[in-house]
Parts: C-alpha cells; sequence; structure tokens
C-alpha cells in the first residue's frame, strides 16, 4: 500500500484531483472561448469551400466554352471538318468522364454535329442562341453551357449532369453532411443533397461564378451540441493548464530536465555519429536512462549502415563508370568499322547510306561522352557542349561539296538528362543532314535559351535558308525525314514547329534544375 501512494502516477493524480476542483470556473469560461473559436473555424472553413469549388466549376466551364467557341468558329468559316468535332468531343470527355453531352446547331435549327445521346429536354430551338453563357434547366437536371461563333451563325451547346456538377464543386476539404446548390435568378438546381436531414441550425454561404448571374451556394448542418461533445473539446485543454502549472514542480527534476536535455542532444545527432545522450544527465528516472541507451544502439547501428553504404556508393560509382567507359568505346569500335566499309564501297549510295549510319552512331556517341564527362557530378549533358562537339562531328563526316556548311551555336548555360539529349542529338543530326542535303552550301544557327514563361523548359531554335519550303525540301521530308523528326519530337513529348518562310525548326525540351545542374 505504501509503495502505491508514493509512486509518481499517484501522487500526480491526487495532486491534479484537489488541484482541479477550484478550476471549474476557468472551464467554463474557456468552454465558451472555445465553442466561439470553432464556430469561426466552421464558418472559414466552409466560405474557403465554396470559394473553391465556386472557382473549380467557372475555371472548368470557362475552358470548355472556348474548346467550343473555337469549335464553332471552325465550322463558321467552314475551315472545319468531322475530326474537330471528334476532338470536342475528347476533350470534353476528358473533364466529364460519365460522357459529356455536345450539340452544334446552326441558325436554321440543322445540328452539325454531336454527342448520339438524346440532348436533355428544357431548351427550345429558339434560345439556342440567346445572349446567356451558361442556363440553368431545373426540370432537366442540368447545367448547359453555350459558345457562339464570332459571326453568330453557329451556337455549340454543352449539358452538364448533376453527377459531373457534384464531381466538380465537391471541395477539397472534405466536408461532411452538406448541400450544394445553383441559383439563377428565380431557377435552382440542387447538385448534391446531404446524407442526413439539414433539419435544425445550419450555414449557408454563397459565391458568384462567372458568368455573375448564378450564385453557388453551400449549406452546411452543425452538429448537435452534447455533454459528450463539450467534454472532448475543452476538458483536455483544462487537464492540460493544470498539469502545466502544478505538475512541473513534481516531475521537473525527475522527468521534464532529463528529457529536454535528451531532445537536444537527439536534435544534434547527425548519421554517423554515436550518441551518448546520458553522459550529462542527473537523477533522471529509470525509464529514460533505458531510452538513452536505446537511442545510442540505434545511433550506433546506424553509424555501421552509413559505412556499409557509402562503402556499396563508391564501389556502385566505379562499376558505374566501368560500364560507361566501356560503352562509350564500343560505340567507337562501331563507328570505325562502318568507316572501314564507307572507304571500301564504290557505290556513291552506298557511301551516303554508311556516312549516314555514322553520323547518327556519332550522335550517339557525342552524347554519351558529355554523360560520362559529367557522370562525377551528377550535372546531366550540357547542352552548349554536346551542340558543338555534334556540330563538329557532323561537319566532319559531310559530303565533299558540304564540308564548307557553316554552324553558328548560341546556347545557355543548361544541362538535359542523358533520355532528353539522344532525341535532341538525333533531331539536329537529322536537321542538319536535311539542310547540308538541300542547300551544301548554306549555313545554320542552333540556339538553345531558357523559356521565359517556364523555368524548367529551354526551346531549341534551328535556323537555315536551306530548311525553307520547297518542293525539293517537301519531298525529302515525305520519303525519309519527316517520320524520323515526328517520332523523336513525341519522345520529347513536345511539337516541333517548322517556320517554312524562314527555315526555322524549333522545340521545348525539359532542362534539369539550377540545383541539379551545378
Amino acid at each position: 500500500m505504501n509503495s502505491i501512494i508514493q509512486s509518481t502516477g499517484v501522487k500526480m493524480f491526487l495532486i491534479l484531483t484537489l488541484a482541479l476542483l477550484p478550476l471549474g470556473l476557468l472551464a467554463l469560461i474557456a468552454s465558451l472561448q472555445a465553442i466561439r473559436t470553432a464556430d469561426l473555424e466552421k464558418e472559414a472553413l466552409l466560405r474557403v469551400a465554396v470559394t473553391q469549388s465556386a472557382r473549380k466549376l467557372t475555371t472548368d466551364l470557362a475552358s470548355d466554352r472556348t474548346a467550343m467557341m473555337l469549335t464553332a468558329n471552325a465550322l463558321a468559316s467552314g475551315d472545319a471538318d468531322i475530326r474537330m468535332c471528334r476532338r470536342l468531343a475528347v476533350f470534353l470527355t476528358s473533364h466529364d468522364r460519365e460522357g459529356a453531352r455536345y450539340y452544334i446547331y446552326d441558325r436554321s435549327g440543322r445540328r452539325l454535329c454531336g454527342s448520339s445521346r438524346p440532348e436533355p429536354r428544357g431548351l427550345a430551338g429558339e434560345s439556342r442562341f440567346t445572349a446567356r453563357a451558361v442556363e440553368l434547366l431545373p426540370q432537366s437536371g442540368v447545367l448547359v453551357s453555350r459558345a457562339r461563333s464570332s459571326n453568330g451563325g453557329i451556337v455549340a451547346l454543352a449539358y452538364y449532369s448533376r453527377a459531373y456538377l457534384e464531381t466538380i464543386t465537391n471541395p477539397a476539404t472534405g466536408l461532411q453532411n452538406r448541400q450544394l446548390s445553383l441559383q439563377q435568378g428565380d431557377r435552382t438546381l440542387i447538385v448534391s443533397r446531404p446524407a442526413h436531414d439539414l433539419g435544425g441550425h445550419s450555414s449557408s454561404l454563397s459565391a458568384r461564378l462567372d458568368p455573375p448571374d448564378i450564385l453557388l451556394t453551400m449549406t452546411l448542418r452543425d452538429p448537435p451540441v452534447t455533454l459528450a461533445r463539450m467534454l472532448s473539446l475543452f476538458l483536455p485543454l483544462v487537464m492540460w493548464f493544470a498539469a502545466a502549472a502544478i505538475g512541473w514542480f513534481v516531475v521537473n527534476r525527475l522527468l521534464i530536465r532529463p528529457l529536454v536535455m535528451l531532445r537536444r542532444t537527439v536534435a544534434a545527432y547527425h548519421p554517423g555519429e554515436v550518441l551518448e545522450p546520458m553522459r550529462r544527465i542527473r537523477t533522471p528516472a529509470q525509464e529514460i536512462v533505458a531510452l538513452g541507451e536505446t537511442f545510442r544502439e540505434i545511433s550506433e547501428d546506424v553509424a555501421t549502415h552509413e559505412a556499409e553504404m557509402a562503402e556499396g556508393l563508391e564501389t556502385q560509382r566505379k562499376l558505374t563508370r566501368e560500364v560507361h567507359h566501356r560503352v562509350k568505346n564500343n560505340l567507337q569500335i562501331i563507328a570505325s568499322l562502318i568507316s572501314l566499309h564507307a572507304r571500301s564501297a564504290h557505290d556513291p549510295e552506298a557511301v551516303e547510306a554508311y556516312a549516314s549510319i555514322q553520323r547518327r552512331v556519332d550522335a550517339l556517341s557525342v552524347v554519351h561522352r558529355n554523360h560520362y564527362a559529367e557522370l562525377e557530378e551528377n550535372r546531366g549533358v550540357g547542352v552548349r557542349s554536346l551542340i558543338s562537339e555534334l556540330s563538329a562531328s557532323l561537319r566532319g563526316t559531310a559530303p565533299a561539296e558540304a564540308r564548307r556548311f557553316a554552324i553558328q551555336i548560341d546556347s545557355d548555360n543548361l544541362h538535359i538528362s542523358q533520355d532528353v539529349a539522344v532525341p535532341i542529338a538525333f533531331l539536329l543530326t537529322e536537321l542538319v543532314e536535311l539542310a547540308m542535303a538541300s542547300d551544301p552550301y548554306a549555313s545554320m544557327r542552333i540556339s538553345a535559351h531558357l523559356d521565359s514563361d517556364n523555368a524548367n523548359r529551354a526551346i531549341l531554335h534551328v535556323s537555315s535558308p536551306a530548311l525553307r519550303g520547297s518542293d525539293d525540301m517537301n519531298a525529302r521530308i515525305d520519303e525519309r525525314y519527316g517520320r524520323v523528326m515526328t517520332g523523336l519530337s513525341r519522345q520529347l513529348r513536345s511539337p516541333l514547329e517548322h517556320d517554312a518562310e524562314i527555315g526555322d525548326y524549333a522545340i521545348a525540351m525539359t532542362v534539369l534544375p539550377d540545383n541539379q545542374a551545378r
């Protein structure tokens, strides 16, 4: 019995029981203040949720309306075909996976294209060309968005179901037991209903969409105030204040101070060190001593694993460098074999074929050599050095009449990954070879500069008078170069743009961040 009374837990329980008795008034004041704070937080959360939902719905409607307007303008100008309607359907379906319904009409009421499913009722033929961009149809349970062509002769309509609207307006905050509704004048469309009745006290907030004549309203039922809820919210706070004020004198020397020192020692820990947390701690509890010993054992294990990982990493780095060195040598051997076979060939077409293959092997070798040079610092492949070395190699293997083909290089200090460098090298090889074949006496400018709108992307430009549009150029692209360049642009996940008037090819490429390219 005496040992039970002397235990730390029983002493803390008796002291706190007597000390918390006069704190009833403090508990009441704290409860009222906490309830007010909870109400304000709930209102702020509801405001954020309805604003976020309205913004998401506005953005999706505006995006779809822009796509519909482009399609309507194309149909109005007579430049469109059935593929534009298919692309519009794919675009709308990407937003509404249940299958967005759209229909395009002209002034005579003739449907030009649209979804295979029947059009919802509620919108008369004469009202299709009204000025409203968005309109609620509560009787059909849909929201209709319209976009007219610039000349007003074509209108595109998109219908959004309740399920789609509920998915879009579903707030990321995850509010439970809520109701969402859209209101336009005297029309009201219930988007989602709560799992339980909203009877009793509830809170509602609205946000205006764009167009501004539609309001999105979110209604949230207040949870019932029960005794258990009051205790669960406010009793721990009172107990914490009481324990912090009174229990400090009991456990300061025994628990708090040793734990603070132990925390500081652990916080200052660096991997590879061995902790000795109990060396400077006096009069700790036995449990804290055991905890300190556990930290010391863990730090010893971590130091051992760190040493093993460092040794394994060094071994892996040596193996990687050896692999890269062997691959580089193999590529050089392949290039030498191709060169030997080219010298023994007598047919001009065979010689050119060997030279073309050698140029592509050299391009891959240049990428691998630059990647191998930057491997130690993990910087990726330098764009400027890659283009310079590749240009010199291409000029060295060019036909005799194109040996004076001038290549000017203008590049920022950029670095790219090997996955990007390989298609870039092949693309430059294709473009330089195409230009040399079209006009061997011309010149070329290759530039690579960071995109001002995206710090993780750069724009590569290849400009030459030999790349201007012509019948001969188009024939070469159709016969050979077009398919290769298209495949390389797909590998880079970026379109290859061609300005035929000035002879410029441009493509975007992903560059490594500055901290990784150092």
